[in-house]
């Protein structure tokens, strides 16, 4: 299962992450003065329960929900410009749900989501999927009836110019990656390194492609540039928890 993790990611989630994601969401959705609401969402005066599989299931299940929350008015437009929204049959319980899957589906252009068989099934997010998907050209049109409206080549022009600058520079960061000392040690992750093509250098100003450093503070962190996020967690030192991404 965490050797599929990156694959996971451009294909859909798990049931369990969508469910998490929208409890997530529900908590922290921006909350509009009453004479301005068109899109309900349910109580959220109750916190809710969140059970995680692993480290990875709770790290994109806030991904998820806080990318949902940075674009919630345009996820609630779309739904609304489409007639998505409002369904009978889909209570104001579900719609946080129905706004973290509408964004995931427009990551992945609204293609369907691979179902892996090992996973257990969630009604809840099975229903939100089909109805979604059994929309997704009016989905996909409104989307694109926004962006010409706006004059955005691309959904990330819809946020504001300070919070795409912070977007810019978190994605730019080095990754920061604890060595677990439990399961292996620091010469055996270097000799592991080493044979997958990576190169130690000096400092952080000399990372390029396949180069790591050592962070100047601890010894049991390594410095990867960010570009190699996808490729690092598909190695089986992530998958065996060796190394940890912060």
């Amino acid at each position: 299962e965490k050797r599929t993790m990156t694959l996971i990611e451009k294909n859909g989630y798990h049931d369990s992450v969508y469910i998490n994601a929208a409890k997530i969401f529900q908590g922290i959705h921006t909350k509009k003065h009453k004479d301005r609401i068109l899109v309900r969402y349910g109580d959220d005066s109750v916190s809710p329960m969140l059970t995680f599989k692993a480290e990875y299931f709770q790290r994109v299940s806030y991904e998820l929900a806080f990318n949902a929350l940075k674009y919630q008015d345009l996820l609630e437009e779309i739904l609304l410009d489409s007639c998505v929204y409002p369904c009978h049959s889909i209570p104001d319980e579900l719609t946080s749900l129905l706004v973290v899957m509408l964004y995931d589906l427009q990551e992945r252009k609204f293609q369907a989501r691979e179902i892996f068989d090992e996973e257990e099934p969630v009604a809840e997010v099975r229903k939100i999927e089909h109805y979604l998907y059994s929309f997704r050209t009016k989905l996909a049109a409104a989307l694109a009836r926004c962006r010409i409206k706006h004059d955005a080549l691309s959904i990330e022009c819809f946020l504001p110019e300070t919070i795409r600058k912070q977007a810019q520079r978190a994605s730019a960061l080095p990754l920061c990656v604890w060595i677990n000392t439990f399961k292996i040690s620091l010469q055996d992750v270097f000799g592991d390194l080493k044979k997958k093509g990576f190169t130690r250098v000096e400092s952080v100003s000399d990372l390029d492609c396949y180069t790591y450093c050592m962070d100047q503070h601890c010894n049991d962190v390594l410095v990867f540039p960010s570009s190699l996020k996808e490729e690092l967690l598909n190695l089986d030192l992530f998958a065996d928890c060796k190394l940890l991404l912060q």
